[in-house]
């Protein structure tokens, strides 16, 4: 048999393992049912790729992330190694082909999503197929309590009885306890090797900094941490907004979200993992999967919807076991913005089964049909339709597809896209003589820079504000425009997919699943909580409060987080009464921003900001309309 290191130098080019790697993988070859908790950055993949590659034969790969598997399969592509991914969207022909490949092609790894093992021709081609490893990523979706639990992954069983001879590799970044044990029990684990590294990265100094006035702190952590970056941000507009306030200033930053053509994802990732660009702004869409070592700089300009979550992102800083920091930037205003987002927004069951039968209804499906067809999907028009509240109908839509009710693809390809093809003269040449399409093309162009380089997408509803001209009347005009050879213009009236993967049984779908989605509302409860108490918590070092989350129990600070190098916290408690009376014998003389009181006080910011909390809490002083603090008048 071939030895692991030499596969690790073949393919991969290194000359060692990291942590648990061998371990892991010399248990898998020993034909071991494994469960492998490796934090970010610890290198899963490996873990099932390389036994993969020494056994004879195809390894299964369970993933339900569509990117992740496509990201795996194209790296493993790129080394010469013969790997395919089965997502949505590939018709039963391709599929049939596609599966003949797997038995007869010489292939080492199928991934496919736990909804395609429900799929009568997928299984009957898996036992056919000479399985040599079933590994299953992301396993915590197994569990009820796991971060992001998907019934799907229930499905992930009938391999068992397909390949009985098989062993299973079980990989999760991010399991509490508890979860692991029920990983474990649904996988019908027969005596397994478990391998659970420590979830502390002693390179990483996780900070918790109060902020008034996050984009000037924003500036100053750049400044101060010099290096690779990433800032997450929780929408798309705010991504763009603050890489155009950093770009101003000089900082060499660009933007990633999931509404961004391909073509620029690629190109501006490759920006950003090359060094051309030092920061990247982003949603957390970004990052699964990308392993650039030399991250200096995880910033969060708001709130984590969970630890979990917030564990895997800053993670991904200092990779290359150099110092590196995570830091998570909160103000006061940011608990209720995290309640309204991720718990307020969650739908009753009876809010659930009103989405599902006017989704059905809005397709024109008819009780008992609608089983796997597949339908293009506005999002805002449904919204209109129905006048439901736009955030509290997506998470309804995301707990039906994470319930495999229906399976919600956010084609953003679909986007309507224009290019003005013409001269910039050519096109007011035309315009003399077709005056009526003035206002809707001066419009267009001073809102969409770039339109005569290149094909963008625009927004038709924006134009429509814009410019007062209803939106019927806009296409129209740019059909006439496209016929008279201005522009290229490619209209699209949807930017998602559904698909639907049951037959329409209106209450009786939704109540199936009913105790498991009030579980996942609860689940999601107490990531939020928990985010709220490791922001509130400044007295227990920062690492030590995540280690405890995760299950993991030391009495050792790690000595570089926010509180372990605050300036002597407890003298600082002490001297309290002290700075409180100088916050306002300064304000006494006038009304002072929270940066102006940072330059003229010797104190630590951390102390400053609690005293002025203290002091608004008692209404002793207030906030200006210009975020300024003064005394409060009696």
């Amino acid at each position: 048999m071939v030895h692991p290191i030499n596969i690790l130098e073949q393919y991969w080019q290194h000359t060692s393992f990291r942590p648990y790697q061998e371990e892991i993988i010399n248990s898998v070859l020993e034909n071991n049912d494994t469960f492998a908790l490796l934090p970010t950055g610890g290198g899963k993949s490996i873990c099932f790729q390389i036994p993969a590659l020494i056994k004879d034969g195809i390894c299964i790969v369970v993933s339900p992330l569509v990117a992740l598997m496509k990201d795996q399969v194209n790296s493993l592509k790129n080394k010469g190694i013969k790997a395919m991914a089965i997502t949505s969207g590939i018709k039963y022909s391709e599929l049939d082909t596609l599966l003949d490949n797997c038995i007869y092609g010489n292939y080492k790894f199928l991934y496919l999503s736990p909804e395609r093992l429900q799929q009568d021709i997928v299984k009957q081609r898996i036992e056919q197929m000479n399985v040599n490893l079933i590994a299953v990523d992301e396993a915590h979706c197994i569990s009820q309590w796991g971060n992001d639990f998907r019934p799907a992954y229930k499905n992930i069983t009938v391999l068992r009885q397909l390949q009985p001879h098989v062993n299973v590799i079980a990989l999760t970044a991010t399991a509490k306890p508890e979860v692991i044990d029920e990983t474990i029990k649904e996988l019908d684990f027969i005596a397994p090797k478990i391998f659970k590294a420590s979830f502390t990265r002693p390179n990483i100094s996780y900070q918790v900094l109060h902020s008034e006035d996050k984009l000037y702190d924003l500036e100053q952590q750049l400044k101060l941490h010099k290096g690779a970056s990433i800032i997450y941000v929780r929408s798309r507009k705010m991504s763009i907004a603050i890489h155009n306030v950093l770009e101003k200033k000089g900082f060499s930053s660009t933007f990633f979200h999931g509404g961004i053509p391909t073509k620029d994802k690629h190109e501006r990732l490759n920006q950003w993992m090359n060094d051309q660009k030092e920061i990247m702004v982003a949603t957390t869409a970004f990052g699964m999967g990308i392993d650039k070592p030399n991250v200096k700089t995880v910033i969060h300009v708001n709130l984590p919807e969970s630890l979990e979550s917030y564990y895997q992102e800053a993670g991904r800083a200092g990779r290359n076991n150099e110092n590196a920091y995570a830091i998570l930037l909160t103000n006061k205003a940011d608990e209720q913005v995290l309640k309204n987002q991720f718990i307020k927004s969650l739908p009753s069951i009876d809010e659930l089964k009103l989405t599902y039968r006017k989704l059905c209804n809005y397709f024109q499906i008819s009780y008992g049909e609608g089983e796997q067809t597949t339908h293009l999907f506005n999002f805002s028009d449904f919204c209109k339709a129905y006048n439901f509240k736009s955030s509290k109908t997506f998470n309804a839509l995301q707990l039906l597809d994470r319930n495999s009710v229906i399976k919600l693809s956010q084609q953003f390809n679909y986007k309507t896209k224009l290019q003005f093809i013409v001269s910039n003269a050519s096109m007011f040449s035309y315009l003399e003589t077709h005056s009526q399409y003035n206002i809707v093309v001066k419009t267009i162009l001073r809102t969409y820079g770039g339109i005569f380089e290149h094909q963008l997408a625009i927004n038709l509803s924006l134009v429509s504000d814009k410019s007062t001209v209803p939106e019927k009347q806009i296409i129209a005009i740019l059909h006439q425009l496209h016929k008279d050879g201005i522009v290229d213009f490619l209209y699209s009236n949807t930017d998602s997919e559904v698909l639907f993967l049951q037959p329409r049984e209106d209450d009786k779908t939704i109540n199936r699943i009913a105790n498991v989605v009030e579980r996942q509302q609860l689940l999601k409860q107490h990531q939020v909580n928990a985010v709220l108490q490791y922001i509130a918590t400044d007295d227990i070092c920062k690492n030590r409060q995540l280690l405890h989350y995760f299950g993991e129990t030391t009495e050792i600070n790690c000595g570089i987080c926010s509180v372990c190098v605050s300036d002597n916290i407890s003298e600082e408690k002490k001297d309290l009464k002290t700075i409180t009376t100088q916050l306002i014998l300064t304000l006494e003389k006038q009304p002072m921003s929270s940066r102006d009181l940072l330059q003229q006080l010797p104190f630590t910011k951390q102390a400053i900001f609690k005293s002025l909390q203290s002091l608004l809490e008692d209404d002793v002083i207030e906030m200006t309309a210009g975020n300024s603090y003064k005394i409060k008048t009696k």
